[in-house]
């Protein structure tokens, strides 16, 4: 009785030995799972910059980014600037943006030939429910080219031009810091150019957003973002995957702002200009008068032949926690309605024809999800403003249950 009672303490101890092995070898494949995927994505740096909102931006040699990793960039030139910039043919004077730099800026500037990159950390790969996400738009987010319910995933304020085929778009957003209700939503203003649909679908996006859950905070953030597969195994945000080739020094895609508009005060805004190098098939990136960078011609498809539309306006993202619409604002928080200083704007909305001009699209539409939870209207912000609009709303209310 004896023996067999020590041979069962053995096999009890041995067991227990296996767990705890089996755990720790699992906890580390996970372990190395991690580090492999900051090490591809946070590329060795000749100098690095502590932002005062807690972000490390890396100064990447140009030659070194994430975009090169990318099997159709494996042996691609960069071309450092465009071919040509589109000329626009309007008879009055454009208001300038008023625009900010991003937090990082006050504490260094990266060296010519480098490029600022945010640095990821373990944290960002481990807030998302599945690693391999992270930076992706999730699947409840795919968006209203695809069968799905509007309640359940994104929603929309915006203008959309149709009808022609567009080689790229300028636009002015004004810039703000919307309440995010829960981590894996978001709130953001930006330009499309698309082409295609469903899993065919190919997009350009730009324009800037509060997102919990990749940032790990409520800072607006400029960002990028393109998929040639309808977002389904293509394309990311920013250079979280290979694909965007990043050229400037002084913007980060990624980089926050803290400076924004204030409700019936001074507004702030982000000037954006997109358009395709006819000569090189590249789309190019302006934000102000800094050239960003551009998506290489080779990353997509029928966006080869130019867009079939062009958007812009608001989206949030909707996950009706505890059974009711988010209070997750877009834009200002207050439908369009309010008006310059109260609700959100974007205006100076151009395109790009095929002669490489800037004008003024002509076949406009309007589109909203729910216009009692958020909105789009026409608007007047002045002659030199061109055509614009207002968009936006706090989300759940009264008429928006």
């Amino acid at each position: 009785m004896a023996g067999f009672t020590v041979a069962l303490a053995l096999i009890v101890i041995v067991a227990t030995i296996a767990i705890r092995v089996d755990g720790h070898e699992f906890s580390h494949h996970q372990e190395v799972k991690i580090r492999n995927h900051l090490k591809r994505l946070n590329k060795p740096a000749v100098k690095s910059i502590m932002s005062e909102d807690g972000d490390v931006i890396d100064c990447v040699p140009i030659t070194n980014q994430p975009a090169f990793d990318h099997p159709l960039l494996k042996h691609h030139t960069i071309q450092m600037r465009p071919s040509f910039s589109p000329e626009s043919d309007s008879t009055f004077t454009k208001k300038e943006a008023n625009i900010i730099a991003q937090i990082w800026n006050k504490a260094g500037e990266c060296p010519a030939n480098t490029v600022p990159i945010r640095r990821t950390k373990k944290e960002d790969l481990l807030r998302p429910k599945s690693m391999k996400r992270f930076g992706r738009k999730p699947h409840h987010s795919i968006p209203r080219t695809t069968t799905f319910d509007p309640t359940k995933g994104h929603q929309y304020a915006i203008m959309t031009a149709r009808n022609e085929t567009f080689y790229g778009t300028e636009v002015i957003i004004n810039l703000w810091k919307p309440y995010v209700q829960v981590p894996d939503e978001f709130s953001l203003a930006q330009t499309w150019i698309v082409s295609g649909s469903g899993s065919s679908l190919n997009t350009i996006e730009a324009g800037w957003q509060v997102y919990p859950e990749l940032y790990d905070d409520n800072n607006p953030r400029f960002f990028v973002y393109w998929t040639r597969d309808g977002y389904r195994t293509t394309g990311c945000y920013n250079l979280l995957c290979s694909g965007f080739v990043q050229t400037s020094n002084r913007i980060s895609v990624g980089g926050a702002y803290n400076i924004v508009s204030r409700y019936g005060g001074t507004q702030y805004e982000i000037s954006i200009l997109i358009f395709k190098d006819r000569k090189t098939g590249n789309w190019w990136l302006s934000l102000g008068k800094d050239i960003i960078g551009y998506w290489p011609g080779s990353l997509f498809t029928s966006l080869g032949d130019g867009a079939t539309r062009v958007e812009w306006g608001g989206e949030i993202v909707n996950l009706e926690t505890g059974g009711k619409h988010t209070t997750t604002d877009m834009g200002s928080g207050h439908f369009a309605d309010g008006g310059f200083k109260k609700a959100s704007y974007v205006r100076n909305v151009q395109i790009v024809d095929g002669t490489n001009t800037l004008r003024e699209p002509k076949n406009l539409y309007y589109f909203a999800d729910k216009h009692n939870c958020y909105n789009v209207k026409t608007g007047n912000l002045g002659t030199s403003s061109g055509i614009s609009f207002f968009y936006g709303g706090p989300g759940r209310n009264v008429k928006c249950p």
